[in-house]
């Protein structure tokens, strides 16, 4: 069961909607006996081939902490190039009296340095992965929004969130208009989604010669850490904002958005809703209305935590270490809650880990479907139990011939930890398994009669 918070915030997703259908929420994603189908959205037939992704694999060392030098040097191009930055408002935007304001289509981006000799390391960082950063533009289905995306290669993959190429779930066949930094507009389609990893990849059409964005190894992440994040919050392409990595290994759960032909895994009957939701946001003018298509379940997304401001269009958008490498897609941020209107930045945002989201765009170029691993376990928060002393993911059955029946878990065990990340309950640990890919190998620790156990289990496929 996943224990409720009496007060808590709640994450909203960041692409900019102009228009929806109306629908009814569900709730929250867990390992669990029936697994279900994870169907991707509907994806060319032929296979993609892969684009070389630059940046560090998953294995790569920490990065060494570099001075800002390399990074302004790139101000003098940045200089050169002038005229303002911003652009204008492509989409709803809440005024005082509660109006929806509709601007122009946002005009290039570029990147206003009046002084170079003054220039902060935020500026280099903006400076060498701005032209990487992309604004969506798709509509579908009855529903029309914005959000952003990163070029992954020179020939026009672009990585941008499931939400935002599917509209939530509203269109497996999403018309799509990419505009990038230098002002250049062009149709994309949509390769592949993933409804589990909220991640998609659009393709776009006769680009060539395209800047690329650079991955980090998000694993050698530090709390504390610097982060840039670029996007298109409100439809303002090439909006900057900065802070620090808050939190390493959190999880939420929210609502998922496959399309109608798509499946993902049902909430436990006896688990109660989890307290992060981040499609609960208004649409001015929708007052009253439910404007997300009806969604067939829920998802639990590893994310790292992160300060920097963030706002509804900045889905999919970048965020970036102090070198300008990506270690991170922009997904949710938390809000206070409270009544009506469309909510803003108050400090707390989620990014997808660029290592999970690496992993899951290869796969989608190559195949039009990513793979995540399956535990074949049911699982509670061990707080809620009366008799559990530890915290974890307290195991209530397994599947025969799973994963953990295989690994020799049993009902009763606690796992906490999985992999080197601690596990605190069931989001934390569905989270962690969704990360690997079919057949992967994890190491657990678990606590069975007190002691403290381990075991490396190979696991299963969440079909």
């Amino acid at each position: 069961m996943t224990a409720t918070p009496e007060n808590h915030e709640a994450p909203e997703n960041h692409e900019n909607h102009a228009t929806h259908d109306t629908g009814s929420p569900v709730t929250a994603d867990h390992e669990t006996v029936a697994p279900p189908t994870a169907s991707p959205a509907q994806a060319p037939a032929q296979a993609h081939a892969a684009p070389a992704m630059a940046g560090a694999a998953p294995s790569a060392a920490p990065k060494a902490k570099s001075s800002m030098g390399p990074l302004l040097g790139m101000l003098t191009v940045g200089a050169l190039i002038g005229g303002v930055a911003g652009g204008g408002v492509v989409a709803a935007v809440l005024a005082s009296d509660g109006a929806p304001v509709v601007g122009t289509p946002a005009a290039p981006t570029s990147i206003t340095v009046n002084d170079p000799d003054d220039a902060t390391l935020v500026t280099g960082v903006v400076a060498k992965a701005m032209p990487a950063v992309v604004t969506l533009t798709v509509a579908g289905g009855g529903s029309s929004g914005n959000g952003s995306g990163v070029i992954l290669s020179d020939d026009g993959y672009v990585l941008t969130n499931n939400h935002v190429a599917t509209l939530e779930g509203a269109t497996s066949s999403p018309s799509i208009r990419v505009t990038l930094s230098d002002g250049r507009i062009f149709d994309a389609e949509l390769v592949g989604s993933d409804p589990i990893a909220d991640l998609a990849v659009v393709k776009l059409e006769g680009a060539e010669g395209l800047p690329t964005i650079e991955f980090a190894d998000s694993d050698a992440l530090n709390v504390g850490d610097r982060t840039v994040v670029i996007g298109a919050p409100l439809g303002l392409a090439g909006s900057v904002s900065n802070g620090i990595v808050s939190a390493l290994n959190r999880s939420i759960t929210v609502r998922s958005s496959a399309v109608p032909d798509q499946q993902v895994e049902q909430q436990p009957d006896d688990s109660t809703d989890a307290p992060f939701d981040f499609w609960d946001f208004d649409v001015p003018g929708t007052e009253g209305t439910d404007p997300r298509p009806v969604s067939s379940g829920t998802v639990s997304l590893p994310v790292i935590q992160t300060d920097a401001a963030i706002n509804p269009g900045n889905s999919g958008g970048a965020l970036l270490d102090d070198e300008g490498r990506l270690i991170g897609i922009v997904v949710a941020i938390a809000t206070a809650g409270g009544s009506g209107g469309q909510s803003g930045s108050i400090g707390v945002g989620f990014s997808i880990p660029s290592n999970f989201a690496q992993r899951v765009a290869t796969e989608l170029i190559e195949n039009g479907t990513a793979t995540h691993g399956l535990l074949g376990a049911t699982v509670t928060d061990s707080i809620n139990d009366a008799e559990s002393t530890v915290v974890g993911a307290l195991i209530d059955s397994v599947v025969p011939g799973g994963a953990a029946e295989q690994g020799g878990l049993r009902s009763g065990d606690v796992i906490t930890i999985f992999n080197g990340v601690p596990i605190a309950g069931s989001v934390d640990l569905t989270a962690q398994v969704r990360v690997l890919p079919a057949g992967a190998s994890a190491t657990l620790t678990y606590v069975r009669g007190g002691e403290a156990q381990e075991v490396t289990v190979t696991l299963g496929e969440l079909q």
